[in-house]
């Protein structure tokens, strides 16, 4: 089995690499990262049973062919792009032009290579006012530039699907959590854990401790992917994959089993403006595949990893940035 992953170094491939080499022994894997986060600790102590090749590219670069790379590829899962809703605000034209190009240049080559694929798009598409939401809502209201920027991407994987015959699935992650080589802080649990863990206080956005939203299990997205790849569902259909829905003070109150003297600081956040809401797998209940990850068992994985990592005391000491003159 030949497999390629987009953006393959980061918190999902870096697991689901090493994931890959045990649900499918002596396959070929194709790891394409522009290592923007140099995140090379990933490629370390990688499992012995699998055929690795790592290219160092811009996928959206013109200069890089992917056509040859995708050839006779069982699945591409592309998960190169620019994740990060809060910032998205301060760079929106920036985010939009790199994962609307990424995705576009990997559909078009993926057609051409006659390779199926799988997108990473995201939950923060909703923005609902309802209470439930699933796949079939469409009231869809994007809360950031990120969230709009997916939004496209998903039209667009759509349209080639309908138009030029690519053979694709669309997957919206709920916030991922979990531990993998490849991790980043900047979402909302591991984020908590982290500050938690360094006994600086949880910065919470003022409006959210009570809204529900929905999470993700690393091992379940994991799940979904294979799922997909080993039954060669690729109808152009968008699945909700989704672990667990819960709110903000729930994740607090989990982190204080293990770290009970936690403290809040409220801060304000541009999105702000959203309703409490929880999604649901309407689409891949219909299928049979049930996801079981839960927050507790993620956000103790996590305390546990930033312990041990970390068993002399430290102290954390934020300066706060001077405004730089125009």
């Amino acid at each position: 089995m030949k497999i390629v992953i987009t953006g393959a170094l980061g918190h999902i491939g870096s697991k689901l690499l090493r994931a890959l080499s045990i649900l499918s022994p002596g396959a070929e894997i194709i790891l394409i990262d522009n290592l923007l986060c140099q995140r090379y600790c990933s490629l370390f102590d990688l499992p012995p049973n699998a055929h690795y090749q790592f290219i160092e590219a811009d996928i959206t670069e013109s200069k890089f062919n992917l056509e040859p790379v995708l050839n006779n590829a069982d699945a591409v899962i592309h998960l190169a792009a620019i994740t990060d809703a809060t910032n998205s605000f301060k760079n929106a034209d920036h985010v939009r032009n790199v994962n609307l190009t990424a995705t576009e240049k990997i559909s078009h080559a993926c057609i051409n290579s006659n390779a199926p694929l799988i997108i990473a798009s995201s939950t923060s598409v909703y923005g609902s006012q309802n209470t439930q939401v699933d796949e079939n809502c469409t009231e869809l209201k994007p809360q950031s530039p990120y969230a709009e920027t997916k939004l496209l991407e998903e039209a667009l994987v759509q349209s080639t699907c309908k138009n030029d015959g690519l053979k694709a699935i669309i997957f919206r992650f709920g916030t991922i959590f979990g531990t993998s080589p490849g991790m980043r802080f900047h979402t909302a649990v591991n984020k908590f854990c982290w500050q938690a863990t360094m006994g600086t206080p949880l910065t919470v956005w003022e409006t959210a401790y009570d809204q529900k939203r929905p999470y993700l299990a690393l091992d379940d997205a994991i799940k979904a992917i294979w799922h997909f790849i080993k039954h060669q569902h690729f109808d152009g259909g968008i699945y909700n994959v989704v672990s667990q829905n819960a709110t903000v003070r729930d994740v607090v109150e989990k982190i204080r089993m293990h770290i009970p003297n936690v403290k809040l600081n409220f801060v304000k956040s541009q999105i702000m403006n959203q309703l409490s809401y929880e999604v649901l797998n309407t689409q891949l209940d219909k299928l049979g595949l049930q996801l079981t990850g839960q927050l507790s068992d993620g956000i103790r994985d996590t305390i546990d990893l930033l312990h041990a990592a970390n068993t002399a005391p430290i102290q954390i000491q934020t300066i706060p940035q001077t405004a730089k003159a125009p």
